[in-house]
């Protein structure tokens, strides 16, 4: 009963290994088509609140060109306003972590569970876009740049945190629990088999 058991369980990780190239190649190649909301989630965070700082944001594929209003703050720099790139890639690499825990799962409904997902897991992609712009020009850049945004040193403090909880924690916890949440009966199964009362 136990070998059975942890068969079950072992079959169950070995799918998801299973599926997690082919995910990883399908959100490679359509990442242009998969991202384009989180990409529209920061355009519109930009248009409202970052009006004063970005003027306008370029796609190319799955990364994002934000054409700023700041200037080099050296002398002999060429004059013109200072563009960042963002790549959305950095951030989304929980999308075919979290299709192939679903497919490898395959409980009645899965499609839905898949559409689920991918609705919560871009917010959390556009928050790594987010943070990884505003690191760039309120920390990474210097002084003379950051001096143009107007942060304040909480407010470049809360940036930095920003930065680090969505390049390292988001991308990977949100569409595990994700997952746990929208399989919770999947797992009350799976449970007794893995011997846990």
């Amino acid at each position: 009963m136990a070998g059975s058991s942890r068969g079950s369980l072992g079959a169950f990780v070995a799918k998801v290994f299973a599926w997690l190239p082919v995910t990883f190649v399908v959100w490679y190649f359509a990442a242009p088509v998969l991202l384009w909301p989180a990409a529209f989630i920061v355009e519109l965070v930009t248009r409202w609140g970052l009006a004063d700082i970005v003027q306008g944001i370029e796609r190319a594929r799955a990364e994002l060109t934000f054409a700023t209003t700041l200037k080099p703050g050296s002398a002999s720099a060429r004059a013109g306003e200072i563009a960042v790139a963002v790549d959305l890639l950095l951030y989304s690499f929980g999308l075919p972590l979290y299709a192939a825990l679903v497919l490898a799962a395959k409980v009645p409904g899965w499609p839905s569970r898949l559409v689920v997902g991918y609705a919560v897991l871009m917010p959390f992609v556009a928050w790594g876009a987010l943070a990884d712009f505003l690191k760039n020009v309120a920390i990474t850049m210097g002084p003379q740049i950051a001096s143009q945004t107007g942060f304040v040193a909480w407010q470049r403090e809360a940036i930095a945190f920003s930065y680090q909880l969505g390049a390292l924690i988001l991308p990977t916890v949100v569409p595990v629990v994700t997952w746990v949440l929208t399989h919770r009966a999947f797992l009350d199964r799976l449970r007794p088999r893995m011997g846990v009362a």
